[in-house]
């Protein structure tokens, strides 16, 4: 195997008194068992032994409340595993019912925070809910990625649907968007529609062992090598399994660097 610079660049880490409880209420919701343990130190540990240099720590605000303290508690993380010697970026979490985008944003950036991660499923809102479109324009306007989970086939979790995106990025044509799981995570024929959308970008977290190899390389190469980053959803899977995966799916050496660091680094604007 080739040694070639990887960064993960869809992790969830939780405050290690509560992060027993995090995976498990992530997989009660989710109907799966998690790899991992949910601690920065064995994001850390997995990552090194499998040759990461570093990661995209997302964070999620299930109320407003939550929202600064989250901020502030992954903004610091991530700088002092910055200055330990591991590439980490963290993206701050935004909830629809902020009173103040602009006062989010300002504080989150001001500590550091590169962008914003929206999970829809556990925000109980739709992507393209009216109370979201304030921050998707401040965030285009400052030039802030927004993460965004993607696709789910449960009637009653259509809050991100494809053709949700769509109409996000009808409104803010200069918005960059991350589109977790390939874009579909279990919404698979929905996905397609995303396919050469501007400025959206691609991971690979929670899709390939949901998926085929020879589907995952034909949906990676119809939306785009140039777009797809590798993720682990971290602490949904380990880094050594997914990272296997990966390498299953019969792609170049030039596809798969791009996907393990170049892309990230160009959606991360580094």
């Amino acid at each position: 195997m080739k040694n070639r610079k990887i960064i993960d660049i869809h992790t969830h880490v939780y405050p290690e008194k509560i992060a027993n409880a995090a995976v498990v209420s992530l997989g009660h919701f989710y109907n799966f068992v998690p790899e991992g343990n949910g601690t920065f130190a064995e994001l850390y540990s997995t990552s090194v032994d499998n040759g990461i240099s570093g990661a995209l720590m997302l964070a999620t605000a299930t109320n407003a409340r939550q929202v600064e303290h989250v901020n502030d508690w992954i903004a610091a993380l991530a700088t002092e595993a910055t200055a330990n010697g591991f590439e980490a970026y963290a993206f701050g979490g935004y909830h629809q019912d902020c009173a103040d985008p602009e006062a989010v944003v300002a504080h989150a950036t001001g500590m550091g925070i590169r962008g914003f991660k929206i999970h829809p499923d556990i925000q109980g809102v739709d992507i393209d809910d009216e109370r979201l479109l304030p921050f998707y324009a401040i965030c285009q306007r400052e030039k802030l990625p927004v993460y965004l989970h993607m696709g789910d086939d449960r009637p009653e979790y259509r809050f991100s649907e494809a053709r949700r995106l769509v109409k996000i990025l009808e409104k803010f044509p200069d918005l960059t968007v991350g589109a977790a799981h390939l874009g579909g995570y279990s919404a698979w024929d929905e996905a397609r529609m995303l396919i050469g959308a501007p400025n959206v970008y691609y991971d690979t977290s929670s899709a390939l062992w949901a998926i085929t190899p020879e589907f995952a390389a034909e949906q990676i190469h119809k939306l785009g090598v140039d777009r797809v980053m590798f993720g682990t959803d971290y602490p949904v899977m380990l880094a050594n399994h997914e990272l296997e995966r990966l390498h299953a799916l019969g792609l170049t050496d030039e596809e798969l660097d791009d996907i393990c660091y170049f892309n990230a680094k160009k959606f991360l604007g580094i």
